[in-house]
Formats: structure tokens, sequence, C-alpha cells
């Protein structure tokens, strides 16, 4: 299924794109009619059974789908509080949650009659899933990186370009996500007219955030039917996701958000303090603004520009978050938490030593919140989290951290 299903997505985002007082369009109005167009054939799309079974079919073949919902006995022995079970999205082809709205902008491409895909990346994983998109479906790809990230997930950069697609490192500001994400924009400012911009989170103007919310649905789908089948017809007590711009959180609170009973937690990066500039916890700190096109939260200067970011994990340093995140946060559906870096790192050794599994850092995040949250909660109730990526990428930088 390449769109959700619940009647939360029903309601949102209305007919101009808004999720509450969040989203609608503020990007250049040369782009209007690339994003009415994109937004056009999404709607004729979604629905087309013969979109939907290719869809279905690069899933199972590429990708690996479904991904198993897995019980952390160990971890949930060593916490002694609430079971712990995550979603194996790492074991996605590609190794994280990334290539969902991959393969589904690269159907799109092709159906539009564009000829090649345009994106950033900050942890590379976004990079590498729509290269692996792209070829599949004989499009040309370029991926734009911040220059501060390369040498960190270079193994991804090979990948990428292993892959067949052009990486564009991009050196202004602070070189990192944000950065990457203006040089993407304005790449695909010129090159609309065969190109589709393929965003790497459920940020950007509409129809962008719900694009990849509905293809990114599939997690929280799969995730619902198999911890019903494990436990015999119970949901989980907790759901928690790592959160930046929010494609692995909505697509796994997809699943769940109809169900007042299901606590649901965003965890964002802490960076290495509450300090400004010391972290990119946005929805704690930021306030409404407007970045890449959608009015959401963001963090930012007193004069309105985007304040400088840290994180140990580059898919989590950015300075906004996607509306529709913004608007759950806010309507208080989803509970906010931010967790430090020595913490996520911590995390991420201690997952990989006591179940063998080696989670991403921005994974790791969301983990170290579980840990936290279980901790506190009887045996009775079990937290479900939404394990986005692996940590190939991340393990050289960890080794060296921890010398």
């Amino acid at each position: 299924m390449p769109h959700s299903t619940s009647k939360h997505a029903g309601r949102f985002p209305d007919a101009h794109g808004y999720y509450g007082d969040f989203g609608g369009n503020h990007w250049p109005p040369h782009l209007g009619p690339a994003l009415e167009e994109l937004a056009r054939t999404y709607a004729e799309l979604k629905s087309s059974p013969r979109f939907r079974r290719e869809l279905d079919e690069v899933r199972t073949g590429l990708q690996g789908r479904p991904t198993p919902v897995h019980h952390l006995r160990n971890l949930s022995e060593e916490v002694g509080g609430a079971r712990i079970l995550v979603k194996r999205e790492d074991l996605n082809h590609t190794g994280a949650h990334k290539i969902n709205h991959c393969v589904g902008f690269a159907l799109l491409a092709r159906s539009m009659g564009k000829r090649k895909l345009i994106a950033e990346t900050g942890a590379g994983q976004h990079g590498v899933a729509l290269a692996s998109a792209a070829a599949r479906f004989g499009l040309e790809c370029e991926v734009h990186i911040g220059a501060a990230d390369l040498d960190k997930v270079n193994p991804n950069v090979r990948l990428m370009r292993l892959l067949g697609a052009r990486v564009v490192a991009v050196s202004a500001g602070q070189s990192t996500l944000k950065e990457a994400s203006d040089s993407a924009l304005a790449a695909y400012s010129e090159q609309h007219g065969h190109a589709l911009y393929a965003i790497g989170s459920a940020i950007g103007p509409h129809p962008f955030p719900m694009v990849v919310r509905d293809f990114q649905s599939v997690v929280g789908q799969e995730a619902r039917a198999q911890f019903l089948a494990l436990t015999g017809g119970e949901l989980p007590d907790h759901v928690v996701a790592c959160v930046a711009g929010g494609s692995n959180a909505l697509g796994m609170y997809a699943g769940f958000l109809d169900d007042p009973g299901v606590a649901l937690h965003a965890v964002e990066p802490l960076g290495r303090s509450a300090g400004a500039g010391q972290h990119a916890a946005t929805l704690t700190y930021g306030r409404p603004g407007t970045l890449h096109g959608a009015a959401s939260v963001v963090l930012q200067e007193d004069d309105g520009r985007p304040s400088a970011v840290l994180s140990v994990a580059s898919g989590l340093a950015y300075p906004g978050v996607g509306p529709e995140m913004a608007m759950l946060s806010r309507s208080g559906r989803v509970a906010v938490a931010a967790v430090p870096d020595e913490e996520a790192v911590a995390t991420f050794l201690r997952v990989a030593r006591s179940e063998g599994i080696v989670p991403a850092l921005e994974s790791a995040h969301a983990l170290a919140f579980a840990i936290r949250l279980a901790a506190q909660r009887p045996p009775s109730e079990r937290v479900l989290v939404n394990l986005s990526g692996r940590g190939d990428k991340d393990v050289d930088f960890v080794l060296a951290s921890v010398a």
C-alpha cells in the first residue's frame, strides 16, 4: 500500500497542505507548477492498482519487506522493567527506512516522465537508498551532502558513487544537512523540467510531507499487524522513534495514531548540551518559523536565521522538523524527549554487545530513551521502537570516539 489508511491521514493535510497551523507551500512561485504536477500525479497514482502492485513488488524483491518486529530479550532483562521490542527497519536493503519513500519517488518520477532524481542526505542512508532506487528504475541520481559529513559517513558516500549517483559536496555554512537541503533545492529549481526532488524526510512544501508520510506508513501498518500477532491481539503501550524531519517517526506512528491508549514518543538529539548551537532539539527549543518551504517549528536566531545545530548523528543535525510532527507535538499526541550524544553513543555500544545488533546513531537516540522509559514502567508493559537504520556507517566514528 503506498498510502496511509488511518483516520488521521484522512484528515491531514487539508486541501491547502496544512497540518493545523503548520505546512503550506512557501517555495519560490516559479516552482508552483512543478509542485502541482507532483500533487496531481500522486493523487492519480496512489489509488491505482497497477501502481500499488508495482510498489509492493519492488518492496518485496528489492527492499526485502516485510521487516520483522523483534524482542530485545537480553536488553529487556538487563533493564528489568517494560519489555523492549524493535521494528527492524535496519534490515531493509541499503540499511534504513529511507528506501520506503525512495522507491516511491522513483516510480513517481518515471510516471511523470522525469529522468533524474535529486536529493539531500545527512547520514548518507537516504542518498544510498535513492541511488539504489534510481539504478533499479534507470534514472539519473544527484545527491547533495554537507562537506562536514563526507568523511564521517564515507562508507555510504562510496556506496552512492558505486550505485551511479553523482555526489555533490556542499561547503556553505556548517556544511551539514541544512546546507545540503539548500543546495539540493537550488539544483531542483534549475532542473525541475526533467528532474524530481526526492526529498529526504517529511519536510518541505505540500505535497512532499504527505507523500513521504504515506510511503513510510508501511512501517507502522506492518508493525501493528506483527505486534498483534506476536501478543495475541494486544497493542504496544509505547511507540518510540527518533526525530529530525520525521519520516521514520511518522511512518511508525501511522499504525497507532488512531489508538489513544498507545503513547507516542519523539526523541530528539540534545547534542553536547542545551546551549545554543550545541544540539538539534527543534521541538524542545524551537519556535514557529518557515524552513525549506513549509511553516513549522525551527531552531532560529532572533533575526529568523536558522540556528547552528550539532549532533553525533548526522541524520539528526537539522534545525527544523516536518509540519505534521510540529502539529502532533503541539497537540500533545506525541510526547517529546531529548537524548545527548554521550548517551546515544553508550546505547550504540550497549545494544551491539547485548543483542548483536548495530543500530545507526540516529536509532540509538530512540533506543536510549526506550531504555529510560522501560526502566520506569512495569514488566507488563511493552515499548516498541523503530530501529530506523543500521550503524555500519558509524562504527569507525564511534570506536574512535571511545578509544
